[in-house]
């Protein structure tokens, strides 16, 4: 029994040995024992499922391990049969998909904003159905930076179904606002599509000082590689001197071309230098970025319209897409920010950043009820990977609590 002992010390000594690579060596190992699609069941949760005892096999697979099991560990491997089966019949359905992982995440990004919060805390004690429990919600929903106008169309349609008897209990009013909140946001669910025929196609970036418009670009930089396009960018801000690096230091991490000229250059060439070079190298996307402006600086607004001339000279239709990139915690000056900038250079799609943390959230839901622009992306985080296609639904979902009386975000 002794001897026994310190050969399975041994056993584990030598697993741990092995730097912690040793799990890297053990799914080297694999194909020789099961074939392909065994391989995979460790990216599918499978490992999870099992045991972290580190006498089991598939952790430690040294050969006097394998020679010598231990029963604890043969029955770990019996109750993964099944789970390995099914990988093998079956290796492509286990696998998430990184827009199932993204949707996983909305609740949590949206989690501390104003309208989760207030929403919630109107809901957690089951109110009664009555006028209270509307003038209450008509007030939190304006307080949330909805606006007046969709706030009081959305408790309105409330006020009448209720007034029918629709409605149980309050749960089924809070499913009822879920049905008009997401109804609401549909017709600007759009996402940004680039079309092959416009090659390159231009995007041009415009929003006032602050939005995060040239972290935007970065990430929309990302997206657009992940989905198989060729990128190029153009750092039109010539008005501010940290913006050329901070857009190279963008261009550097996503192995992108930056087109720019010293602090100062007329924004117009630049972008027009630009679109030149995209055409020449054949690049699929010109992401075009321009001086953080105030809505009420004419001089810098009208500019915007001078980069529009210059771009048509070389492309008629060009830019293709110009997105307003919104920061989500500004209430009522988006709203102001989207009706000049769509004046000026006649905006074509929205980037409502900032929403995670402590921001209001209930803008988008104004921007649509108001403009009903597209809106393309919404910023949920400070990674490259935070740049999310807007979803209607994952976003009412995240913004309301998960049940009456819950209490949960």
């Amino acid at each position: 029994m002794l001897k026994f002992w310190k050969k399975k010390t041994g056993t584990r000594d030598s697993g741990l040995g092995t730097r912690d690579s040793a799990d890297t060596d053990a799914a080297g190992q694999q194909p020789e024992q099961a074939p392909e699609g065994l391989a995979a069941s460790s990216q599918t949760g499978l490992d999870a499922q099992a045991s972290p005892d580190l006498d089991t096999p598939t952790v430690i697979a040294d050969s006097q391990t394998l020679e010598n099991p231990q029963p604890q560990s043969q029955g770990h491997l019996e109750r993964r049969i099944p789970d390995l089966e099914r990988a093998i019949s079956h290796p492509e359905s286990p696998v998430p998909s990184p827009e199932s992982r993204g949707k996983q995440g909305w609740r949590e990004r949206l989690a501390g904003s104003v309208f989760n919060r207030d929403i919630r805390t109107l809901f957690a004690r089951n109110p009664k159905l009555d006028e209270n429990l509307l003038d209450e919600l008509e007030t939190a929903l304006i307080g949330a930076d909805v606006g007046v106008a969709a706030s009081t169309d959305l408790v309105d349609d409330l006020r009448k179904r209720m007034a029918t008897r629709e409605f149980a209990d309050a749960d089924a009013l809070l499913a009822a606002l879920r049905g008009d909140l997401v109804a609401l946001l549909g017709p600007v669910a759009r996402p940004l599509r680039v079309e092959s025929a416009q090659k390159p196609f231009v995007v041009l970036m415009v929003g006032v000082n602050g939005v995060g418009k040239t972290t935007t670009i970065g990430k929309l930089a990302r997206h657009l590689q992940k989905h198989k396009h060729s990128v190029m960018l153009a750092a039109g801000d010539t008005f501010r001197a940290a913006a050329v690096e901070q857009l190279r230091s963008w261009g550097d991490r996503n192995g992108v071309a930056v087109i720019a000229q010293g602090s100062g250059s007329d924004s117009a060439s630049v972008i027009f230098d630009a679109l030149q070079s995209a055409r020449s190298k054949n690049v699929d996307v010109l992401i075009a970025d321009t001086a953080g402006r105030l809505h009420t600086q004419t001089g810098l607004m009208d500019e915007l319209a001078k980069i529009r001339r210059v771009l048509a000279k070389l492309d008629a239709n060009a830019p293709h897409e110009v997105l307003l990139v919104i920061d989500g915690t500004t209430g009522q000056n988006a709203i102001n920010q989207t009706r000049q900038f769509l004046g000026a250079i006649g905006v074509t799609g929205l980037v409502v950043t900032k929403l995670d943390g402590t921001a209001k959230g209930g803008v988008v839901f104004a921007l649509a009820k108001e403009f009903g622009l597209p809106i393309r992306f919404v910023g949920l985080g400070e990674t490259a990977d935070d740049l999310r296609e807007f979803e209607p639904a994952a976003f009412v979902d995240a913004l309301l609590p998960a049940s009456i009386g819950s209490g949960s975000s």
